[in-house]
């Protein structure tokens, strides 16, 4: 089978041929359809986060494939890799096949393209903790989303539009406003006028922050007193400053979003969610590549030119197939 291969931390991923993985108890073979791309995998390919599989290895923490072979589930059951520890603790998901516990999948009882479904998973349960787990987002509510076209972003944007809520989607820059759904209220960072309008009036009753950095300081400023931020991403830095007295005198809570921490509500929130994807209730931007062009898109996500999320397709050659199924 064909894989993608990190061999050198920080290092370029190489596309070779490994041995078909083998099936034990309480384990299931799957056949990769899509594998997500993901910020993650780039941090991982550093060497510097905490969990690490052992060089060479497999990135992918994120996927969707058919079921082959399993003790617990169906041959052609639709899955979804949903554990952590693939792509982290041991192989991931840039492969044609990959052998995991059963428990590592999560069955998909209403089919969807394989590049929504290995992608659709962590930006909605994360949108949706922060929105309703963590911010407590009530209809008639309103909810300002920074980085509002990103994977998060736009999916926040789209379930509190959903759940009733007033959206202000902020974007970097006033390119991107013609990004936003129709009927949503966008205002760029870049617009002084519109931002000092935010400070003055604080509309907010909940902020999903989704870039970080120094800017977030500002825009805790807009949340009403008594109010939510809900942190869950940082793209922007990972620092920011805050002024105490002002912000004790504000009562707004900053709070942050850990997926791990609440992964029974996102694996509740994903059955929930998963359908709407299928009846065209939500939608996630995608951008398709073939596996011989992995380091392409690996350079591409690194350098902010993806549109959408990164996905590659698998279409393994029916020699391939036919030997698994022999």
């Amino acid at each position: 089978m064909r894989a993608a291969r990190i061999h050198d931390w920080k290092g370029v991923p190489v596309v070779e041929d490994l041995p078909l993985p083998e099936r034990r108890s309480q384990q299931t073979l799957v056949r990769i359809d899509a594998a997500t791309i993901s910020h993650l995998d780039l941090t991982v390919r550093t060497g510097e986060f905490p969990l690490g599989p052992s060089l060479p290895y497999v990135p992918g923490c994120e996927g969707a494939g058919t079921v082959v072979e399993s003790d617990t589930l169906a041959a052609g059951t639709q899955v979804i890799f949903r554990a952590h520890a693939v792509g982290l603790e041991c192989d991931g998901t840039w492969r044609e096949y990959a052998v995991v516990p059963d428990e590592a999948l999560l069955p998909v009882a209403t089919p969807v393209d394989p590049a929504v479904a290995a992608t659709f998973l962590t930006p909605t349960t994360t949108a949706a903790v922060a929105l309703f787990t963590i911010g407590r987002l009530e209809a008639g509510q309103t909810v300002l989303v920074s980085g509002a076209t990103g994977a998060v972003g736009s999916m926040a944007v789209q379930l509190a539009r959903a759940a009733g809520a007033n959206v202000l989607a902020l974007v970097s820059r006033s390119s991107r406003l013609r990004d936003l759904p129709a009927g949503v209220q966008g205002i760029s960072l870049a617009d002084a006028d519109a931002t000092a309008k935010l400070a003055e009036t604080r509309p907010a009753d909940l902020l999903i922050d989704t870039i970080g950095g120094a800017g977030l300081s500002q825009r805790i400023g807009w949340v009403a007193r008594g109010g939510k931020v809900a942190c869950l991403g940082y793209t922007a830095g990972t620092e920011f400053t805050i002024d105490l007295p002002s912000w004790f005198f504000s009562t707004v809570s900053i709070l942050p979003v850990n997926l791990m921490a609440n992964e029974a509500e996102a694996h509740r929130f994903a059955a929930e969610l998963l359908p709407r994807f299928a009846d065209g209730g939500l939608t996630i931007a995608v951008q398709e590549f073939e596996l011989e062009q992995v380091a392409d898109a690996l350079d591409r996500l690194s350098q902010g030119r993806v549109n959408g999320r990164a996905v590659l397709r698998f279409r393994p050659a029916a020699e391939t197939a036919t030997a698994v199924n022999a």
